[in-house]
């Protein structure tokens, strides 16, 4: 099946100098917004699915001496899985650099394999490590996402410049006009997540300019063993407490967090995710902890929450203007920016100073 995504035909290779932006399979638009943003020109490209369930992808705009970025949504639907959309994406980029593409920086708000960053087990895969060298030998130059799962595993997984915009540079306005003017305290669902938390704490500080309270949630054991409930490291009492996450798959982490806030006298409870998967019953369990307010950006659809009545409490702001300010000005998202694009295998490229 042909299925292009734009009618015009392949642009004569001195009929623009502008950057090209091509959206792939990028059902929400971001691809269009970020063009937009950058006064760059949106790039057609065809798709051709095959019964045996292959593919073919091409540009069908000319991207030879062009600097050239795609916008991929690599997430999981009835039509593709990640790991297909991820393949369509390496085919793509290695196209583009085939017919003469300057540069290439892939856009992909959400990275699949990415939260398996170290071994915990006998012989595991370590999957961002492989990702990072898909990307590389795909002939990337740069790539541009939206909170990684760890900053730190994340940089140092790349050779090439990555760029990340953070949840509160997308979210802090909505979350902060879903909190009001009361008492609020900043919450991590998990040990993991409280370099995140602090972050949130900071912002929220700087905008409102007044102290914010800081929690946490820890798992109690006993004799080793899980007792699967949270205890509540500081005091939420009477606040507004903004539950701070970077994931939301199944939504059970966040429930029992919830749930754990209440008991220790919470009033209201926000939950913030920079990334909303909403899988298997999250929309159920979210709703059943007695949040107030759910806020997600769109680097995924949420069409798993249609019809839901969560839905009416929901939030999803737009990332695609702090990618945009990304692309368009990479000395914001790091000193390693001007780095060259290809720099040699035998030279140590330092990962960035960790502001995360």
């Amino acid at each position: 099946m042909n299925r292009p995504a734009h009618d015009t035909p392949p642009a004569d290779r001195s009929a623009s100098t502008l950057p090209l932006i091509f959206g792939l399979d990028d059902p929400h638009s971001m691809a269009g917004v970020i063009a937009a943003c950058c006064e760059a020109q949106a790039g057609a490209l065809e798709i051709r699915d095959f019964d045996d369930g292959e593919f073919k992808i091409r540009p069908l705009t000319d991207p030879y001496g062009r600097d050239v970025s795609v916008v991929a949504g690599l997430y999981g639907d009835a039509r593709r899985s990640p790991q297909d959309r991820l393949c369509m994406l390496l085919v793509f980029v290695s196209a583009l650099r085939d017919h003469g593409a300057q540069r290439v920086t892939v856009i992909a708000p959400y990275l699949p394999f990415t939260r398996k960053d170290r071994r915990t087990q006998l012989f595991d895969p370590i999957s961002l490590r492989y990702l990072a060298q898909w990307f590389e030998a795909a002939g990337a130059d740069a790539l541009i996402t939206l909170e990684p799962h760890n900053p730190g595993a994340f940089d140092n997984a790349f050779r090439i410049p990555v760029r990340t915009a953070s949840s509160q540079q997308v979210m802090l306005a909505a979350a902060l006009e879903a909190a009001g003017d009361g008492e609020l305290v900043v919450a991590s669902p998990d040990p993991g997540g409280i370099k995140r938390a602090q972050l949130w704490c900071e912002a929220v500080e700087a905008r409102r300019h007044r102290t914010v309270g800081f929690a946490m949630l820890d798992k109690r054991r006993r004799a080793g063993e899980m007792e699967g409930t949270y205890a509540v490291c500081g005091e939420v009492r009477n606040a507004t407490v903004l539950l701070v996450d970077d994931l939301i798959a199944t939504g059970a982490t966040l429930a029992r967090a919830c749930r754990a806030l209440l008991s220790a006298g919470a009033s209201r409870l926000i939950v913030v995710a920079a990334h909303g998967q909403f899988l298997v019953r999250a929309a159920d369990l979210l709703d059943a902890a007695g949040i107030d307010a759910l806020i997600v950006t769109d680097s995924l659809p949420s069409a798993r929450l249609a019809g839901h009545r969560l839905r009416e409490r929901l939030t999803v702001a737009s990332a695609a203007p702090a990618l945009a300010g990304l692309l368009t000005d990479p000395a914001s998202a790091s000193p390693w920016s001007a780095l060259p694009a290809h720099p040699p295998a035998s030279e140590f490229q330092p990962a960035r100073a960790a502001s995360a």
